[in-house]
């Protein structure tokens, strides 16, 4: 049986119906693991031992009625930002390259409920901050659609870890469009959910009114199936809203007859690759196929939005890692003259190059000689956006756009310039400042053979609209290749 194609959800069943067992699947895992991941690099640490285990474990809770969900059994990856008690979580950072939580995340306390088999902890960009998982201390991510390009990021370790058949599933965080973005760069399918949907205790926060932690999978259905696992109302974490309507599998299939899609036409202007444009266009022309109509408008924040972020994230940001100071936990400067010098050495010899920038800014716009010029008129600008996008909601059922204005870059490409690799969180941004839900999902691949994503965006709590456009449009659209089928250096 060939394992590598089932998509979780098939995965489940045939070990359901004791066609495979658990440790099957994790064996088959692990094995892509050895033979892709000198390559790929898109795991920080793995779970061998613990792992096979754990199979052993939820094999026996399968047979004897524990777990009964639809994903039990099934391998994933998790993202090295979010908390598991006894293993080490470093954000990718050197500050805390010896950092070992003493508490689950709340996720994962949900995912080992539901019977699910933790492989590893997958590689990102340092604390978050960054678009194509190169800004991380231990090594880059290749994507495995061609090894001489970036994965994305700041979620790219697990994008690439499912696009490689290194899991079936992974959990990423998105702050800007670090699941949405790399999802589209490696041809999976990425779900941002609508903010305080999933609880965020447990994950290393970068900026705590954006961060949301969601699910990466192969396909539509299994994100859809993994997002009802993780999402639910958490005490512990002050944002998390109650929600009633968490049965996201739940009339996924429809028809689009009728549902009305707005495409802001300032996302098509200057700057969208020409290869990415075509793509999108073409995913248009489908969804129009069914019977949805398709409509263009005009969106006239679109020029604030990266600006209003990166001062919004930024200030968070330069808040939240104020903690990381050598005193409490992780890396410490070695030589140092009094608690002053060793918080400044400590984190010079810390944090990375992107974080540092990030910090300095954050700091910058929050100074009491411009905290009015900057923050709080990105804070205006934040509430301007929200009005347009509720106005947009007033007409259309989903806003579609592309996930990226370009296919994956070589590495080493966007970090020779920081502001064009911000720019290019164009299409993504504006769905944290606002709260919203998005789906990435694979719509073409550009003539090197590298995919493109349409992102599909919806009102807040409306994840169960775009979960069906997205699964009506991949059905019509058809089997989408993997990376080891369509890649050129998988």
């Amino acid at each position: 049986m060939d394992l590598e194609k089932l998509t979780a959800l098939q995965l489940a069943e045939k070990i359901k119906q004791h066609q495979i067992s658990v440790l099957d699947g994790v064996k088959h895992v692990f094995e892509q693991i050895e033979k892709k991941e000198p390559k790929i690099h898109a795991y920080l640490d793995t779970y061998k031992k613990e792992a096979y285990a754990r199979a052993k474990q939820v094999q026996k809770g399968i047979e004897d009625g524990t777990y009964t969900g639809p994903l039990a059994g099934v391998p994933i990856a998790i993202k090295d930002n979010i908390c598991i008690k006894g293993k080490t979580t470093t954000c990718a950072s050197k500050i805390l390259e010896n950092f070992v939580p003493q508490y689950n995340a709340e996720v994962i306390d949900r995912l080992e409920r539901a019977g699910l088999v933790i492989i590893g902890k997958t590689n990102m960009d340092e604390f978050a901050m960054g678009s194509t998982t190169e800004t991380s201390a231990y090594g880059v991510t290749r994507n495995p659609w061609d090894t001489e390009h970036v994965p994305g990021g700041s979620s790219g370790g697990s994008c690439a870890a499912v696009a490689a058949g290194e899991t079936y599933l992974a959990l990423g965080s998105d702050t800007g469009g670090s699941i949405r973005q790399p999802s589209s760069f490696c041809g999976v399918t990425g779900i941002k959910p609508t903010y305080g949907t999933v609880s965020r205790y447990g994950l290393v926060a970068y900026a705590s009114s954006l961060d949301q932690i969601g699910p990466v999978g192969k396909d539509v259905a299994d994100c859809a199936a993994l997002l009802e696992i993780i999402a639910g109302h958490d005490t512990k974490d002050s944002t998390s809203i109650e929600r009633q309507d968490l049965n996201f599998t739940k009339d996924m299939e429809g028809k689009l007859m009728g549902m009305k899609f707005g495409v802001p036409k300032e996302y098509l202007a200057e700057g969208l690759n020409p290869e990415v444009k075509a793509a999108f266009m073409d995913a248009l022309k489908i969804l129009s196929q069914q019977g949805a109509i398709v409509e263009f408008f005009s969106m006239k924040t679109t020029e604030y939005m990266i600006p209003a972020y990166y001062i919004i994230a930024s200030a968070e940001a330069s808040s939240n890692l104020e903690r990381f100071d050598g005193v409490k936990y992780g890396y410490r400067a070695k030589e140092y003259e009094g608690l002053h010098d060793m918080y400044k050495k400590t984190r010079t010899e810390g944090f990375g190059e992107e974080v540092k920038r990030r910090i300095m800014l954050g700091s910058f716009v929050l100074s009491s000689g411009y905290y009015d010029a900057y923050y709080l008129k990105a804070l205006k600008t934040k509430a301007l956006i929200k009005q347009e996008f509720d106005r947009a909601f007033e007409k259309y059922d989903v806003l579609l756009a592309p996930a990226a204005p370009y296919t994956a870059p070589k590495l080493g490409e966007s970090l020779k310039d920081p502001l064009a690799m911000y720019l290019g969180d164009i299409y993504t941004v504006a769905v944290n400042l606002c709260g919203l839900p998005g789906i990435t999902v694979p719509c073409g691949m550009d003539s090197a053979g590298l995919p493109v994503g349409i992102q599909m965006i919806g009102d807040c709590f409306m994840e169960k609209k775009i979960l069906r456009a997205a699964k009506e449009y991949e059905t019509c659209r058809g089997t989408f290749p993997t990376a080891e089928e369509g890649g050129r250096k998988a």
